[in-house]
This record gives C-alpha cells, sequence and structure tokens, in this order.
C-alpha cells in the first residue's frame, strides 16, 4: 500500500532516503520518525523539494505557478546557487497544488523573490552541508577539509572526489542540521544566481512541445463551451436546448443556474461536444433569453457624467488631510487645475482562458492556468460542494497571466460541467470574445487634481478628488487608493478626497494594479507643475523628493538613485531633438521596486505617436538572480505598457463589453514598439524584490510628457488614440 507524507508547512526542511537510493529534501517537515516510516513504502511521496538521484541528477520541485515571469527558472536557481549544484545536470518538475507541502503556492504582487529568496537558500544550503557531511565520513575526514563544486564535494589535502550522486543515499541517512545555523555563500562566490540563464522552458517552448493549460489532452477527453449573459450577472431564462442538442458533433446542452458572485460560477448556457470546434459551431446557433439585471442600466458614458457630477459635489470621505490645503492655495504663486481620467482594461492573455477538469468516483481532478490555484480549489470545492481533500491541482504552464488568473471563475465552469457529465474528462476552451467580454476588469478612474507652488518653484499644496467605483466605504477590486501613496507625506499641504460610484462589471488586479493608473495621473500633473514652476522636470522631482515627511511609503533615498541613473543614462538636458520630438520623464514606486523612465518619442504633423527610446532605471535590491530574465521581465513591462497608453480601453454600453478581439482591443505591434528599451539596475543592500510589476507604471506617464514635449499637448486621459495629436509645424 502506498504510503502518503503530510507534512507540516510552519516547519522547514527534512532529509530522507529515496526508494532505491538517492536524497530527497523536503521544504517542509514534520518529525524525523514520519519519514522514517515512509522510506519502506513501495512509493515514496513526502513533501519533496530536491531530489538527488545516484545518477547525479539534482531535481528540483517548481511550486509556484509560472506565467511567463520566469519563476520556474529563478526559484531553482537559488536553491542550486546553495546546493552548489551543477546547473547542468538540475532538472525543473512542476509541482501541483499542495498546501501541505508547500507555502505561499501562488503567483501574483511580484511576491515570488521577496518570499522565498531566504527559504530558498536555507534549502539548499542544509542539502550542500549534509553532502559535505556525508563526504567527511566516508573519507573519515574533518568536514573543514571539504568543499563543493559544480556538484562534487573535493577533499582540499588530498584532492579526492566524490559527487553528489555517489553521496546522496549516505547523505540521506545523516542527522538535519539547523537551517537557521548552516553558513550561506557569500554573493560574490556565486556560481549561478546572478548569471543570465535560459528558461527551463524555452526549448519547449519554441518547438511548440505541451506545455500550457490548453495544450492539456487525456484519453476520451470531450471539449466544452459556455455561453454567459453579456450583461455582467444575467440570468437564463430560457434557450434552444433542443435545437443544438441535434447539432452534429455535440454531447450535452445544459443551463448553468450559477449565482450572484461575478467571481465565481455564473449563469449560462454549456455545451459539450466531441470537439472543441463542434461545440463552438453549435453555439453559434444558440439563443438565449437572458435576464440582464441591473447591471444593464450602467455605462461608459454614464460613468463619466457620473463622475463630473460627483466632482461638483462635496467628497464621500478623506482619506489623508495633512496641513491647510485651503490656505496654501490661495498663498500660491501659481495654482494648476486639472481633470484626468482613465478607462477600462481587459487583461487579453495571448492563452485565453481553459480548464480540463474530470470528475470520476466523487473525486475531482483539474488541469489549469492558474494564478492562484488554492483560491481555485476554494472556490470549486464551495460551489460543488466537493471536500477540499478530494480535488487535485495540477498547475500548468499559464500563456500569460497579468493578474486575469488570480480568478479562478473558468476553473469552477469546468467542474461543474465535468460534474455533469461524471466520467468523461472535460477540456473548456474559451474564445478570444469570451476573453475579452468577460474579464475583471482594471478600473477606469477619474481625478480633479489642483496644485499649487511658491515663488521658488517648490510644490506646497496637493489635492486631488478621486472618484472611483464602489460602495459605501468599500472600494471595488483593484479601485482603492492608499493614503499613503506618493506624494503623500512628500508635500506639507496635502489632500486625498474619494467618492464612488456603484459598479456592476466585474474589476480586478491587471499587471501593478493601481499603480497602472495612479503613475499616469500623477507623474503627469507632477509635470504640469514644474511648467508652472519654471523648473526642469528632473529638477523638479529630485526636489520634491528631498521633502519626504513622517509616514512616507516609499524611500526617497532609492527613489533618487534611480532617478539620478536614468537621467545620466538617457542624456536628459543634453539631447539635442528636432521639432516634433520630445523627451519625458516619470517614475514610481509599487510592489517593493522603485523605477524611473525616460522616453522620447516623436509626434509627426498628421499626430502619428513614435516611441523611439525608453531607458529604465531600476532598484530592486541587491540581486539580479537571472540578469536574462530580469530584462526581460523590465522590456516586457515597458511593452505592455505602451500598448495600454497607445491604443487600449474597454467600454461599457448597456452592462455589456463593446470590444470583443484584438481588432478593437489592440495588442502592441511589432511597428510600434521602440527599437530599444535600455534596462539598467542600481544595486543597493536592501533584500531582492519582484520584477513582473513595477517597471509598468511610469512608462505611461513617461510617454504623455513625451508628447507634451513634442507638441505642446498636455495628455489627461488615455489612451491617445482618442487624442487629437496633430500640429502645425512653423
Amino acid at each position: 500500500m502506498a504510503t502518503t507524507l503530510r507534512v507540516n508547512r510552519r516547519e522547514f526542511l527534512k532529509v530522507s532516503a529515496l526508494a532505491g537510493g538517492g536524497m530527497l529534501i523536503a521544504t517542509y517537515w514534520d518529525p524525523w520518525n514520519r519519514l522514517l516510516a515512509a522510506e519502506s513504502a513501495a512509493e515514496f511521496a513526502p513533501n519533496a523539494f530536491i531530489k538527488i538521484t545516484p545518477d547525479g541528477a539534482v531535481t528540483i520541485i517548481a511550486q509556484n505557478p509560472e506565467i511567463g515571469q520566469g519563476v520556474k527558472t529563478m526559484l531553482p536557481m537559488i536553491v542550486a546557487e546553495e546546493l552548489d549544484a551543477d546547473w547542468r545536470a538540475v532538472r525543473i518538475e512542476q509541482g501541483d497544488l499542495d498546501t501541505e507541502k508547500f507555502a505561499n503556492q501562488y503567483a501574483g504582487g511580484s511576491t515570488a523573490t521577496p518570499n522565498h529568496w531566504e527559504p530558498m537558500r536555507r534549502a539548499g544550503a542544509v542539502g550542500r552541508a549534509m553532502l559535505i557531511a556525508a563526504a567527511a565520513k566516508t573519507w573519515n575526514v574533518p568536514q573543514s577539509e571539504c568543499r563543493t563544486e559544480a556538484g562534487t564535494v573535493i577533499h582540499r589535502p588530498s584532492g579526492r572526489r566524490l559527487s553528489y550522486g555517489e553521496l546522496a543515499s549516505r547523505a540521506a541517512t545523516l542527522p538535519v542540521p539547523d537551517p537557521a545555523s548552516v553558513p550561506l555563500k557569500d554573493p560574490k562566490d556565486f556560481k549561478i544566481v546572478g548569471k543570465p540563464l535560459p528558461g527551463v522552458d524555452v526549448r519547449a517552448i519554441v518547438t511548440g512541445a505541451p506545455l500550457f493549460g490548453i495544450d492539456v489532452s487525456l484519453p476520451g477527453m470531450k471539449y466544452a463551451v459556455f455561453e454567459k449573459c453579456p450583461v455582467f450577472g444575467g440570468k437564463v431564462r430560457a434557450a434552444n436546448l433542443d435545437e443544438i442538442r441535434s447539432q452534429p458533433g455535440v454531447l450535452h446542452a445544459f443551463v448553468v443556474e450559477g449565482g450572484s458572485d461575478l467571481s465565481g460560477l455564473l449563469g449560462g448556457v454549456a455545451i459539450v461536444g466531441e470537439t472543441w470546434w463542434a461545440a463552438h459551431q453549435a453555439r453559434q446557433r444558440l439563443r438565449v433569453s437572458w435576464d440582464e439585471g441591473p447591471t444593464a442600466a450602467q455605462s461608459s458614458d454614464w460613468f463619466t457624467q457620473k463622475a463630473a457630477e460627483l466632482f461638483r459635489q462635496p467628497p464621500h470621505r478623506t482619506l489623508r488631510r495633512d496641513g491647510d490645503v485651503d490656505a496654501a492655495l490661495r498663498s500660491a504663486h501659481k495654482v494648476v487645475e486639472a481633470e484626468y481620467s482613465y478607462p477600462f482594461l481587459a487583461h487579453a492573455p495571448l492563452e485565453p482562458m481553459n480548464c480540463t477538469a474530470w470528475f470520476r468516483d466523487g473525486e475531482l481532478e483539474i488541469w489549469a492556468p492558474t494564478q492562484t490555484p488554492e483560491r481555485g480549489r476554494t472556490l470549486v470545492s464551495r460551489t460543488l460542494e466537493i471536500p477540499p481533500e478530494k480535488i487535485t491541482i495540477h498547475i500548468t504552464r499559464s500563456g500569460g497571466g497579468f493578474g486575469r488568473r488570480l480568478n479562478n471563475d473558468y476553473m469552477v465552469e469546468a467542474a461543474w460541467i465535468a460534474r455533469q457529465v461524471a466520467g468523461t474528462p472535460i477540456k473548456l476552451v474559451w474564445s478570444r470574445e469570451d476573453d475579452i467580454r468577460h474579464d475583471f476588469y482594471r478600473p477606469a478612474g477619474f481625478h480633479r487634481l489642483t496644485g499649487g507652488v511658491d515663488r521658488n518653484g517648490k510644490l506646497i499644496a496637493w489635492r486631488d478628488h478621486f472618484v472611483t467605483f464602489g460602495e459605501g466605504e468599500r472600494f471595488a477590486n483593484s479601485a482603492n487608493i492608499s493614503e499613503n501613496e506618493f506624494p503623500a507625506a512628500f508635500i506639507p499641504n496635502f489632500a486625498l478626497e474619494v467618492s464612488l460610484i456603484p459598479l456592476g462589471v466585474p474589476t480586478g488586479a491587471l499587471r501593478a494594479p493601481r499603480s497602472n493608473g495612479l503613475a499616469f495621473v500623477f507623474q503627469s500633473f507632477i509635470d504640469e507643475l514644474a511648467l508652472a514652476a519654471g523648473r526642469d522636470p528632473v529638477e523638479f522631482r529630485m526636489d520634491l523628493l528631498a521633502s519626504a515627511g513622517e509616514g512616507a511609503a516609499m524611500n526617497a533615498e532609492r527613489m533618487r538613485g534611480v532617478l539620478e541613473l536614468v537621467a545620466e543614462k538617457s542624456g536628459w538636458g543634453r539631447r539635442s531633438l528636432p521639432k516634433g520630438t520630445g523627451i519625458g520623464v516619470a517614475f514610481h514606486f509599487s510592489h517593493r521596486g522603485y523605477f524611473a523612465e525616460v522616453v522620447q518619442a516623436s509626434v509627426s504633423a498628421a499626430g502619428e505617436v513614435k516611441v523611439e527610446h525608453v531607458w529604465v532605471a531600476g532598484d530592486i535590491g541587491s540581486q539580479i538572480i537571472n540578469p536574462s530574465n530580469a530584462e526581460n521581465q523590465v522590456q516586457g513591462a515597458v511593452l505592455d505598457g505602451l500598448a495600454e497608453a497607445l491604443g487600449q480601453e474597454i467600454t461599457i454600453d448597456r452592462g455589456r463589453v463593446v470590444q470583443s478581439n484584438f481588432h478593437d482591443f489592440p495588442l502592441l505591434r511589432m511597428v510600434q514598439a521602440p527599437p530599444e528599451v535600455e534596462v539598467y539596475f542600481r544595486r543597493t543592500d536592501y533584500p531582492p524584490t519582484g520584477l513582473g510589476e513595477p517597471a509598468l507604471p511610469p512608462v505611461v506617464p513617461a510617454l504623455c510628457n513625451a508628447i507634451f514635449a513634442a507638441t505642446g499637448k498636455r495628455i489627461r486621459s488615455l489612451p491617445l488614440s482618442r487624442q487629437d495629436l496633430t500640429w502645425t509645424a512653423e
């Protein structure tokens, strides 16, 4: 009988012998006797993190979902570094969801590095220490005479060598040292961390090997599509199910009642076919009568009108007030007023939502490209009333996430359909139209700003009336703002006020949530204030960063460092640019990352924008774990931000999304991309942090500020495709 070992995640490491020889290091461990009891089992399935086999192969389990951010390579690099493994001998396996084995098994918030940097180092270091101890016992020499190098333990005086494979079985029998007591490497001795390495999945990706959720294939698998009400939260009244069931290749068609939670299972019609195309073709003939519900009364035009109305009224509440803003504005040398807005945005990952589910014998097995597998399991368990221990989640690689796969609506849909046709594996695949029209959108936002500068060009007053979404004192998902959001604590007289609009449209985190809109507003308005003060935009920002007060959310010194670096690398103030070409700057702190960016852009007389060059300076602490991936992440964030600024928006009409595909929600095309995005990192003595998100926010205002420098036209609403940027050359 197989033994499955459950371990306590509050504890840390354990090492055991593998059946057949070898060494296994578990991430979190229970008492030693439980592992000993498992050793003699026909199948050994503990909470394995590192596995070393007699042939010298080192297998590292990648516990976190890989959504394109590089964690499947980056986190194992940390373990392999401290283990002193030969990277060429390392094999990476994607782990399934297992809350007993792993902690923080999700992707989001650029948290993988800060959450796992120290634990992963300790895991590798314990393994290295035990391999040294095994070699010392084998040779009967002091451990102090042994060192490691690329998967080998070396006895310094004699030059004798033993590979990790040769030592693994003996090492597994030794006592485990306290992880906190095991010395970690000096970073100057790193041989893997800090070196540019290709992603472990690159070859599989470029050769088309099945990796992604949409690639899953099981024997006897059938395919499903799911039609939901175009108005969010609507219910099915009636549908022509008999006609649909008679279509070629259709096996099942039924109504799903669903609930009212927009992040859960909603009402709709499921169609199951022999092939996805058969189900999709039948869907084209589907006729549904919907109860659309109250959201049908909402639209983007109504939101805009409501925001204008709220701007004329006292704000619903004040989140922060420092000093006396009214008095400071009355005494200011110059006062600037402006209204800014940004639209709803979709995530639009290239791989649409999909999930494969197989319900049999009261248990459910799921293959899903999800950022939050544990949250998905909880949703499925609650909705289908299946105990969590009866649900297995296999984490597949995601073809982009950007926050969309934090929600698991597609997972619970697939699970529900699979239970209806129990015993048959069901693969649910959304169309691109489903993906665009049933997202959790980046919330739109509206800001009415007033700022004042004194005669010395110093920013002395700031008021922001932020109109966003929610009810009462509860913000809609990702529609909130922190009372400490910059420039709070940097201006002596400061007020942040909010008013809320009720919303029936589902919203959620989009790459660099909140920051991707707020940075556009605040860094653009700072440029307006710099102009009013007669100051250079970089100089004005440097002066502002020198005024950090109590409770500032960011380290002003670190931000000044990246601002200085990007100004230097871009040649700020030293460039002679032709008419119609401008240069703009912006910075932003989010997800523990400090980034400043400069954009050079030209605008033709006909109003066509061309991004010519982008310079990026970032501070994410003391280590750049994989420089190749780090540069890729920053460049990708920049291109993502440019796409958002240039032409992306989601508009709501009668409670439904107008856009449907890439023809009206355009991704960035190659011809629109800047020829070069230069990336520079400033190393500081802080723990390393993540990179997936913080490089995006500054590029949007930097581009808009560059357009103003080129044309004299200030961009106060997005996307740029809605702006008249034509100008007359004189």
